[in-house]
């Protein structure tokens, strides 16, 4: 396993700043935010900025881990669907762009609705979900849905009948374990049923349950990292570990974003020498 950064995280950070700072953290990937009003929102992304961004990857010993799409496939009105389709393909589109050897590309996005939409909608998402990885797959990219407390999408059960249904090669999960954390669902549980379906992970710390939860940053609070890394290598899982800081905590006063990312990656690398799931450094 290895340990890379979201720059979800650094909402107000340039990556010409953010990526030197993550690779002297320690950090050896990196997830790229697309979204909008993050720097590196996905439309603001010319030939040039790309061409940079491969350029500090190289410079910085930094291997892009996932692009962070989040757009619903759940909207029901055809005009605002069609466009977040297209946004998603774009997103397939710049991952394919950004490849880099040995690094199979992956797009990151949760799937929208309300937690009551999906017996209703779970066919037609299941169908959009489908059609996505047909594009990934045109393009070498895995396109992995993940599962977010809050959404039409958000339990375990619900991935698994979507990786099911779908059935499709070029369609995985992207695993927030923090998300079922505060559902109350536990490591032995969501582990063992998500890792073997996943391409790529995000974690966060957290405390209380979901909607009276708060998210935190990893060793911020009490999430047990040893027992999930050691859980996580007992179910065979070899990718990438990413922090993601929430929205939540950039909204503190005084948030300091190299900060936490420092508090999260010594918190994972301590539990990964804690629990004895190999770390590849």
């Amino acid at each position: 396993m290895r340990i890379s950064y979201c720059t979800w995280g650094m909402m107000h950070v340039d990556i010409e700043e953010a990526l030197p700072a993550v690779a002297a953290i320690g950090y050896r990937g990196i997830e790229l935010a697309v979204t909008p009003r993050w720097p590196t929102e996905l439309y603001s992304l010319d030939a040039a900025r790309k061409k940079r961004i491969r350029e500090l990857c190289r410079q910085h010993n930094l291997a892009i881990s996932a692009v962070a799409a989040h757009t619903s496939v759940c909207d029901e009105d055809s005009e605002k669907h069609g466009a977040n389709m297209q946004r998603l393909r774009d997103a397939i589109d710049l991952a394919d762009e950004l490849r880099q050897e040995g690094e199979p590309p992956v797009v990151a996005s949760l799937l929208g609705g309300h937690v009551d939409d999906w017996g209703r909608l779970r066919e037609l998402v299941a169908e959009r979900v489908h059609a996505l990885g047909e594009y990934a797959a045109s393009k070498g990219v895995v396109f992995a849905c993940e599962p977010h407390s809050g959404t039409a999408f958000d339990l375990p059960r619900k991935a698994l009948w979507l990786m099911e249904q779908v059935n499709h090669p070029a369609v995985k999960i992207n695993f927030d374990i923090s998300h079922f954390d505060i559902l109350g669902i536990p490591i032995e549980e969501c582990v063992p049923q998500m890792a073997p379906i996943s391409a790529h992970t995000h974690v966060k710390d957290q405390r209380g349950i979901y909607p009276y939860h708060e998210f935190l940053t990893p060793g911020a609070g009490p999430f047990d990292f040893i027992r999930y890394l050691g859980a996580m290598h007992q179910a065979g899982y070899t990718g990438w570990i990413g922090v993601e800081v929430s929205v939540m905590v950039q909204r503190h006063p005084g948030y300091a974003p190299f900060v936490d990312a420092a508090l999260g990656y010594y918190a994972l690398k301590h539990a990964f020498c804690m629990s004895g799931a190999p770390l590849d450094e």
